[in-house]
């Protein structure tokens, strides 16, 4: 029985981590960028969703006001930050350090502005439901068919509009794209549409199981840049499969190595596929 709890929950974290692996490994494979501060603009649209839903408003409408929240923060990130940085052909190196500061400055702004504390949504108190025998919480069975919604969504996109063609066409090579007639910069614009919608959706799901607090995000980047490298850095349907991997992997390495170990899984699982597959499982 602990094993199938532990399945559910590894399925649960690994959803919320594919949600979000997705954002980042669009941004590395078309915008070249290794973006340290995703895992807070994570946390910032959890705090965004707990701060409307406790002001009287329901958590799906509060996780919608996130979303557009956490997308004009990212637009304004891309417009004073990332663009000007292109245009100056800034090294990766540099674009890094860029991100590392700009996670610092979200985190220590959510500390100044909500202190430190661990919050929790507003919600209804619900019974947990019997699956094969097994009681699951819930909003954790909620998260996982919500995720799946997504990926269905994201797959659309992807594989049925002219955008979605676009961003691939730009990730596969950007100065074939541009000559080609693709709109770079609208690709450009809307992959930040898009990591923001999946980043922030992540986060307000990630806190119908977790505490809301201003590191919940930073102690998630590991597991995706995991996710990321596992599923090949670009491949948005691997960092999905990458993220559900490290999420069990995570969970179910509990009862061995304890709960304050586990993050520890996802840095080797990383350190094996850089050393035996370094293009990730799916390429």
């Amino acid at each position: 029985m602990e094993t199938i709890q532990n399945l559910f929950n590894g399925l649960t974290v690994g959803s919320i981590i594919a949600l979000a692996a997705v954002g980042l490994t669009l941004t590395m494979g078309i915008l070249k960028l290794s973006n340290f501060a995703h895992g807070d603009f994570l946390t910032a649209g959890a705090y965004v969703t707990w701060l409307v839903n406790t002001n009287g408003v329901n958590v799906w409408l509060s996780m919608g006001v996130a979303v557009v929240v956490i997308t004009g923060l990212m637009l304004l990130t891309e417009q004073l930050l990332w663009k000007p940085m292109r245009n100056q052909r800034a090294s990766s190196t540099s674009l890094i350090i860029i991100s590392i500061g700009l996670a610092l400055f979200l985190r220590n702004g959510i500390l100044f502005i909500w202190g430190g504390s661990n919050q929790n949504y507003a919600l209804p108190l619900v019974e947990a439901l019997n699956v094969g025998g097994v009681r699951v919480a819930y909003y954790r069975v909620i998260v996982i068919i919500l995720t799946v919604l997504a990926i269905v969504a994201l797959h659309f996109i992807l594989q049925n509009t002219k955008i979605g063609k676009g961003m691939r066409a730009v990730a596969d090579n950007i100065d074939l794209a541009r000559v080609s007639g693709i709109n770079v910069e609208q690709v450009i614009l809307f992959t930040w549409v898009l990591t923001a919608v999946l980043t922030a959706f992540g986060g307000g799901l990630y806190g119908l199981v977790t505490v809301v607090r201003p590191m919940m995000g930073w102690f998630l980047i590991l597991p995706m840049f995991a996710a990321v490298i596992l599923g090949g850095i670009g491949n948005p349907y691997g960092a999905i499969a990458g993220g559900l991997i490290i999420g069990v992997a995570q969970e179910m390495s509990v009862p061995l190595v304890g709960s304050e170990y586990k993050l520890g899984v996802a840095l080797v699982v990383m350190i094996v596929v850089l050393l035996f597959r370094p293009q990730g499982i799916f390429r």
